[in-house]
């Protein structure tokens, strides 16, 4: 009943697609990060202003969802998310030197809540490397969206148990990988496990 639901969400999601052609971020300690940086003082007045700025920025998000009454949409909230912490790179990247850029990207990576999906550069690596049509391409995106939905519309079940959310984690996957495998060649579905192999259950997610 569940892989049919599934593979439901990814046909809804698929014929979306066709027709229309969250809280303060947790795990990151900015005062560790600022000691790896050696920033200046100058630097560190700079870094304070832009953290706090994004930091606010996703309290009153926060706050909008919470008078609204409406629960959260995980999805959404973890897109806002991504986009805040692209636009905290970008105003940061203006006052670090390289050495301190890499340094900052490394530990936010390391650090930061990741979208539970393959992100831009994977997807980007599966359609190339695959020749994808645009009928492919489609199927995975919309397979990957409702991977990420699936697995946030779990999360009331899994909250604060890593190893149930991890079991949920792989059977989402799984049934990503089987949706792909109806639309894949058998030479491109191999290639296209050679790529997601790493593509593995993360803690912060």
């Amino acid at each position: 009943m569940k892989k049919i639901f599934f593979t439901v969400l990814v046909t809804a999601i698929l014929l979306t697609s066709c027709n229309s052609e969250n809280g303060k971020r947790r795990g990151i300690n900015y005062d560790e990060l600022k000691k790896e940086l050696a920033l200046s003082e100058e630097q560190t007045t700079q870094f304070d202003e832009v953290i706090e700025k994004y930091i606010k920025i996703a309290e009153e998000n926060r706050s909008a969802i919470k008078a609204s009454g409406e629960k959260m949409d995980r999805v959404e909230a973890f897109k806002k998310m991504e986009e805040r912490n692209a636009q905290q790179e970008q105003e940061v990247s203006t006052f670090l030197n390289e050495d301190q850029m890499q340094k900052y990207t490394e530990f936010m990576d390391k650090n930061s809540r990741k979208r539970p999906r393959y992100n831009d550069k994977v997807l980007a690596e599966i359609k190339t490397k695959l020749a994808l049509t645009d009928e492919q391409s489609k199927v995975l995106e919309a397979a990957n969206n409702a991977f990420e939905k699936s697995y946030h519309d779990a999360h009331d079940i899994y909250h604060g148990n890593s190893e149930l959310a991890k079991e949920y984690w792989v059977k989402f996957d799984k049934e990503r990988k089987n949706a792909l495998k109806q639309y894949l060649s058998e030479e491109q579905y191999t290639e296209f496990l050679k790529i997601v192999k790493n593509q593995d259950f993360k803690d912060k997610e």
